[in-house]
This record gives C-alpha cells, structure tokens and sequence, in this order.
C-alpha cells in the first residue's frame, strides 16, 4: 500500500485529508480504530466489507463505510483519473491519476463526499467523464455501530443517532448495539432497526451497508481520523454529533419500559454506588452512609439498583452501603422503571447515571475525575474544584480500562483519588436538597 502526499507522484488532497491509495490487486487494507471505551474482549466494532459495497460503470466499485472508499479496476493501458471533494466546503481532498487500485478519505466520521472519476487514453485525449457521485442515503443500508460493553456511552449517543437519520430522509438506519440495551428503545423508535452484532453478521449487514459509523471514545486518535474533534474538549455525549454531523444540542432518548406503572407506592430514592474504575466511585469513607441517613430522614426508601452488591479488584473492593435496600441485578428495564418514579437518584459518573437521565429522574452525578461538561446537564452535578480534578478530560492521558487503580497523577500516594475523596458529605446532601426543592415547586 502506498502513501500519496500531495508533494509524491500525481497525486493531490487537501490539508491532513490525505487519501489512502493501494496501486495493488486484492482486498484494501483496513486500518484499526484507535483504543475506544469499551471494556468487551471483543472488538468494539464489526470491519467494513473488504471491498467497496455499491457498484459504478466499468467496474468501479464505492461505499462510505468507515471513510469513502473507491476501488477503481486494474487497466493495461491509460489511467483513471480520480477526485473526491466536500460537497459542503467546496474542498477538493484529494485527487490522482492511477492504473487502478483503492482510494480512501483518512477521515471516518460523516463528511458529505462526492466522487467524479474519468478515463484518460494513453494517447492524452480528451479526459472522459465516467462515473460521478454525491452522497445520498436514500433508500440504502446505514449502519451506525454502538460498542458492546458499554451503557451510559450507547444512552448518550442515541438522541444523535437518531438525529441521523431524520437529516437523511428515506435512509435505512440500522443501530447496532448490545442485546441488553436494545429493548430499552426499541418500541420507542419502530423507525430504526435495532440488531446485536451476532445478528448483524448473520445477516451479513455490512456486506450491503452503503455507509457505517462508529460511535466511541477514541483516546488516542491524534489524528482526528474517527471522530472531528477530540471528545474530551466537548463532552461523552457531544461527541457522537460531531462524529455523525448532526446539531450537538443533549437531548435524553425516549424509553420503552415493559411496565411503566410505580413499582413502590411509597416516596422512594434509588441510588448506585459502583462504577467501573475506582476513580469513578465516591471514595470518601463516611460519604454513602451519610446519604442514606439523610434521605431516609426525609421520609424516603432508599434503593440500591447497582448490578450487582459488590465489585471491584485486586485490593479495592466496593460493597453495598448500609441502610440501603438490595435492589441489584434487575435488568436494565426493570432499573429505569424504578428510576422513572423515584423522587431522585444519587449516583455516579456511569451509566446508571445517564439511564436516571433519560428515565426523567432528577439526578445528582457525584464525580471529580470528569469535568460537568463530560455528563449531561444538571443541577445535581456535584465536584470539588479545590482538589485535583479532571484527568479524564485531559488529553495528556488515555483512560486505562484494565487498570482498576487507575490515578494517572498520584497512584500510590496520599493524593490518590482525591477527586472524590474530599467531595464531602455535607456537599452531597445539601446538593440532594436543592434538587428536592426544585422537583418539589415543579408542577
């Protein structure tokens, strides 16, 4: 595979929109997609078809799966003449002259492309115009992929998702996202089609797809090839707007619960205090207990709804507070039941957070290892500017999913999660209080 700059060879493109150009035969080579999050095994997304998915003149084969991508057939003699440019800024990000080969856009995320190739003779006649192309969805497959392993990244991106498909009318979208999670939206949206990952590759979705775009975190994407811009500046759920050009206002998705009648009659708080990492949990010694003593003094049940009484690693370990009542391992739709009626939910950077959000739950998110701007809006986001604060959000780091410790900036030392250590109790309830208040005067 050879790199053409617009300084090598015929070749030109458009600032740090270089093109891929393969002069051999045979299958492209797919590039990875930088480390995203998702704590599956497995890889988060499912690869593009090996060859262009929609068929041109001649032999001349194009999709936007992942990129634009445009096989041009091997010739004897004479070249192609190749263009691909930005219909909505008018810049011509790349162009070339080649005997055949692959040609793909560096850039990932949704650019509106359009394609024009011609035949140039050996003889140097006249180019002639052989195939041109806009980006049109249109009555073609788009696949949008969620990374599996992952709840409050798939509740914050599906308002943008769906965002898509209503800028491309007559598009067949198609959500790929974990099994669990499907049935939480499914009913709420019947335009979209939803399917796991195993059904997408029963169906072989990705053989016919006319475009794919994968939505995630991309820590170590320098290069701006998968999402436009990097998230930690804009936010988790902000992200996936740029990712799929579509207006970045946060807007909570609807849920379709299986039951949306009050599980408890009496006035009741639903609380979840595990998260994945360490640096997301509120590590003060005292913090929960005070909570539950506090809500309870206000007449509320307190429900724990984590998925389960106990997580962690290694030597932290994180067990269910005392006072609360044992609601873990309910499934997700049975959660958001809980969370549609309660008179406020208390939890983390996490995913149940986000669930509480887009159930209508007023919610306060304790975290310091992520800045507001990471979570969606509330007046229930609580953080301690006066400590070390965050790391999450600072491009010097890549988040470690693996390490269950990770503290990029004082892991072993007295300092270590701080963040949320000296996030006090008092802090909390008094924040807890002020969103009561306000749901309270809130017809």
């Amino acid at each position: 595979m050879e790199v053409v700059s617009a300084t090598e060879g015929s070749a030109s493109s458009a600032g740090s929109s270089a093109i891929i150009v393969s002069e051999s035969a045979g299958s492209p080579e797919r590039s990875a997609a930088p480390a995203a999050a998702s704590n599956a095994v497995r890889a988060p997304y499912a690869a593009a078809a090996a060859e262009p998915t929609q068929t041109g003149p001649e032999g001349i084969r194009f999709d936007f799966n992942e990129g634009c991508r445009l096989a041009l057939p091997a010739r004897d003699t004479g070249v192609w003449r190749a263009r691909l440019r930005d219909v909505d800024t008018g810049n011509t990000l790349f162009e070339t002259e080649t005997k055949g080969g692959l040609i793909r856009s560096a850039k990932r995320w949704f650019v509106r492309i359009s394609i024009e190739v011609w035949s140039v003779d050996a003889e140097g006649a006249e180019p002639r115009a052989v195939f041109e192309h806009r980006y049109d969805a249109a009555d073609r497959d788009v696949l949008i992929q969620f990374p599996v392993g992952t709840l409050g990244d798939s509740v914050a991106w599906f308002s943008y998702a769906c965002r898509f498909g209503g800028n491309h009318p007559g598009a067949r979208v198609v959500f790929v996202m974990a099994a669990p999670l499907i049935p939480l939206f499914r009913d709420a949206y019947p335009e979209i089609t939803f399917v796991t990952p195993e059904e997408a590759a029963e169906r072989e979705l990705v053989a016919t797809a006319y475009a794919t775009y994968c939505l995630g975190l991309f820590f170590s994407d320098k290069a701006c090839e998968w999402q436009p811009i990097d998230f930690r500046h804009v936010g988790l759920h902000k992200t996936a707007g740029y990712i799929l050009g579509v207006e970045g206002a946060e807007l909570a998705p609807r849920l379709a619960l299986a039951d949306e009648s009050r599980p408890i009659d009496e006035p009741y708080a639903v609380i979840a205090v595990q998260a994945t990492s360490a640096a997301k949990m509120w590590n003060n010694p005292d913090g929960w207990r005070a909570v539950i003593a506090h809500l309870k003094a206000r007449g509320l049940r307190v429900l724990c709804v984590d998925a389960k009484p106990a997580t962690g690693a290694g030597i932290y370990w994180n067990q269910i507070p005392h006072g609360c009542e044992d609601f873990t391992g309910r499934s997700l739709n049975e959660v958001a039941r809980y969370m549609r009626h309660a008179d406020i939910f208390v939890g983390l950077s996490s995913g149940l957070a986000w669930l509480a959000w887009a159930a209508g739950c007023p919610t306060v998110v304790i975290s310091g290892f992520s800045w507001p701007s990471t979570e969606f809006a509330t007046p229930g986001r609580v953080i301690n500017w006066h400590t070390c604060n965050g790391c999450w959000n600072d491009p010097a780091f890549s988040f470690d999913h693996k390490d269950f410790l990770w503290c990029p900036r004082h892991a072993g030392t007295p300092r270590q999660f701080e963040c949320t250590r000296l996030i006090t109790p008092a802090f909390v309830t008094r924040t807890i209080d002020n969103v009561l208040g306000a749901r309270a005067e809130t017809p």
